[in-house]
């Protein structure tokens, strides 16, 4: 019988699949919408843009945003069942999780977060590009389906390792900016811009709770941990 924990996830990718999928209508068949507010373009632009900051503050300071994962182990039972640290983010010292992580130079990043973070910092470039310099979108439909592809991919970042897992973070938020900016360039109205942050929003809050999921289906298939090693808080 599955846990709670699934049933909500169940119920996150639902919805997130069904506002994928409402968008994909929306581009295919955008209604005729009368608006005359001038604004509309930097509004939206500066309610995505703070999503963005937020999102680089959350990757670059995990441990703050979102509680961390902790690991109690007596010192004997840490050498002979964990391997030495590797990780200085808000990963256990396990090598369960080695696949979560990235070396660049000497040092060991969260692929997640790193991805994230680059792919905000690509989004705020094109949301300054698009929504305040007045940059055109020639191919519409294109932008919604490239951006609805960077999405459903990265739902399944869970399935790759180190760089590639940040690659499809990248495209997570590369194409929530796609989406956003190709429904506007359709649409032209400020109450479905929103509706779409919105959806952006919550897709977002899915893949952390996929990456929770992730975490907790790990430790828990672990055969090594006992009563030593706790889970006291999840990190998505």
């Amino acid at each position: 019988m599955p846990n709670s924990s699934s049933l909500f996830l169940t119920f996150y990718l639902s919805v997130s699949l069904f506002g994928v999928f409402f968008v994909l209508v929306l581009a295919l068949n955008p209604p005729t919408i009368y608006e005359s507010f001038p604004w509309r373009k930097p509004v939206v632009g500066l309610f995505f843009g703070i999503i963005c900051v937020l999102g680089i503050f959350a990757a670059l300071f995990p441990r703050q945003c979102m509680g961390s994962i902790h690991f109690r182990s007596s010192e004997k039972n840490f050498k002979s069942r964990w391997v030495p640290a590797t990780s200085k983010g808000h990963h256990p010292r396990c090598q369960k999780f080695y696949s979560h992580v990235i070396k660049i130079r000497d040092r060991i990043l969260c692929a997640a977060c790193t991805g994230l973070l680059v792919g905000a910092l690509l989004a705020i470039a094109g949301t300054i590009l698009y929504f305040f310099l007045g940059l055109g979108i020639n191919e519409s439909l294109l932008s919604v389906s490239v951006g609805t592809f960077g999405i459903l991919i990265g739902f399944f970042q869970l399935k790759f390792r180190g760089f590639a897992r940040s690659i499809l973070n990248v495209c997570f938020v590369v194409g929530s900016f796609l989406i956003l900016a190709g429904i506007d360039r359709l649409v032209q109205s400020v109450i479905i811009d929103l509706f779409v942050t919105l959806l952006i929003i919550f897709w977002l809050f899915t893949r952390i709770q996929l990456s929770h999921w992730d975490h907790e289906r790990t430790c828990n298939r672990c055969k090594s941990l006992n009563k030593t090693c706790e889970l006291e808080k999840r990190q998505g």
